[in-house]
Formats: structure tokens, sequence, C-alpha cells
């Protein structure tokens, strides 16, 4: 009986780092994580990607496993396998991150953008199953995505299409980590709430959303200023791309509840009539898009 070929995925973030073995129906076979040493130079987190990719593999035969797929925050240029410029990761600008890993592990290796790669398990095994047009957003430490299209995975030049984080929204705005002022990133993402959270006396944007779940009327009021900010810039997305669904990850989806009532407010205010009824739903995998988006697409590669 031969047994059923796996894929490596790892899913590096500037603070975990996650790797897993995945079938080709989108199932985790093992799952592992480690703080992501970010501050500790490129060539200490390849090794740590090396280890863990490892660590999930040591269980099944090395015949089973077809490849590794390994998502990362952009920018990346996809095709030419390098990190260009990762704000969150110490050292990774024009980084051969692909072809060094290849060096280093036995499978052949390919390289996406976290956000593009978690649209695509959204998409095909998530909230956005049966749908050909929808916009993923990622809501985390900062902002990214991906977008479907008449049945489409978008990638764009060098695979960077989708960076929705670094559209402006406020001109005069707060400085955002790329440089630029009034980012959609610079004022929704969790990062920015994690700054607004100290105003409050509170840590970070998860004590805020315990809070106003708490009734805390100062915590009410920064889910609701969040929950704006993300609305002006889903209805952006809304009208760019018309999709059947808009589906939102990432760590503030976890107060998906709580921020969905301003949110679509300010689509009901905002958005042209034909497209104020676009359902807006938390992904379905959490942490997983990615793992398994990525995963996948070695078996569409292969």
């Amino acid at each position: 009986m031969t047994e059923a070929p796996l894929a490596i995925s790892v899913d590096l973030g500037g603070t975990r780092l996650r790797a897993a073995l995945i079938t080709a129906d989108g199932n985790i076979v093992k799952r592992a994580e480690t703080a992501t040493l970010a501050s500790s130079g490129p060539e200490t987190v390849l090794q740590q990607i090396e280890a863990l990719a490892k660590d999930v593999a040591q269980t099944v035969e090395p015949r089973q496993i077809c490849g590794l797929g390994l998502c990362a925050p952009g920018p990346l240029d996809t095709k030419a396998g390098l990190a260009l410029s990762t704000p969150t990761i110490g050292g990774f600008t024009d980084f051969p991150i692909r072809a060094l890993l290849a060096q280093q592990v036995p499978w052949p290796v390919w390289l996406e953008n976290d956000a593009i790669a978690a649209t695509y398990g959204e998409w095909k095994f998530g909230a956005g199953q049966s749908s050909e047009n929808l916009v993923y957003i990622t809501a985390s430490t900062g902002i990214g995505g991906g977008a479907v299209v008449d049945g489409n995975l978008l990638h764009g030049r060098k695979g960077m299409a989708a960076h929705f984080g670094h559209m402006t929204i406020a001109p005069d705005g707060p400085l955002c980590a790329c440089g630029n002022k009034g980012c959609w990133e610079a004022l929704a993402s969790g990062s920015a709430l994690d700054k607004r959270a100290k105003t409050i006396g509170l840590s970070n944007a998860r004590a805020v959303f315990t809070a106003a779940n708490n009734n805390n009327t100062e915590a009410r009021r920064l889910v609701d200023e969040t929950a704006q900010w993300l609305g002006i810039g889903l209805v952006n997305l809304m009208h760019l791309y018309s999709p059947d669904c808009l589906i939102i990850g990432g760590g503030l989806s976890n107060g998906f509840d709580l921020l969905s009532v301003g949110i679509s407010q300010r689509v009901k205010n905002a958005a042209m009539p034909p497209f104020q009824n676009i359902p807006i739903l938390k992904a379905a995998l959490g942490d997983n898009s990615g793992l398994i988006g990525v995963g996948t697409m070695v078996f569409d590669r292969i």
C-alpha cells in the first residue's frame, strides 16, 4: 500500500515560527511552533526554520515528503525567492531565503507571502470555500492580505500583490513601519491598537478586548475606533474587487464579535449601496490559515 504524500509547511512570523506536515486535502498531521529569534539575524532564523521543519518530518518516511512551502511576511520577491525588506525580522533585506533553505533541507522549497498563503488556505479549506471572488485580510502585528478574482489567486509583479496595509487612508496620520504616514496598518492593525491600549492603562489589544467585554467604557471606545478604521479600508477593498465575501484573520479577528458592529456601521455609511451586503466573515482556520495554504500549494506546484 502506497503511503499518501505529505508536504511540509512553515509559517515564519516576526513573533512565532510554525511548521506542520500537511496532506493534499488540507489536514494537519503534525504541528510544532517556537518563538522567532527575529532580532538574532537571518542566519539564526534560517537555522530555526530548518530545525523545526526537520522536527515535524522525523516521524514519517522521507519518500512521503514532496516539498516544503515557506510563507513569510513581505515584501518578498517570491519568483526570485528573496526576502526584499521584512521590517519585523532583522536582516531580511535582499536575503535569498529560498536558495539558502534549499541547501539545508532535502526537499524542493517554495516561497510565498504569508497573507497570500492564508488567502489560499481560507479559499480552499476555510471561510471562502466555493467563492470565485474573495478578499482575505490579516490584521495582526501589521495588515496584509490577498485576493481571488474570477477564480484566480492574484500574485502580481514579483508575487507582491495585495499589500493592503499600505493603502494611505489618512495622509496626516501616524507614521507606519514602512516610512509612510497614515497607512491602514498604522491605524487599524493589532500594533496600532496595542499603542492606543497604553493610553488607557492597558497592556495590549487582547487586554482591550477583555476589558470591552467587561463593559469598560474606554476600552469600548478604542474597539470602536479600530472598527471604524478597519471599515474604511474594507470599503475600499469592496469597491476595488467586488468580492463575494471579505474574510478577516490574524490576531484582531479574536475580537471579531466586538469589532463587527462598528465595521458594519462604517460599511453602511461609506460603501455604495450595491456593495453594502457583501458578507464580512471571520477566518475559519485561525492560526493555521497560512500553514494549510502554503502546504497545499506545494501539491499544486509539483
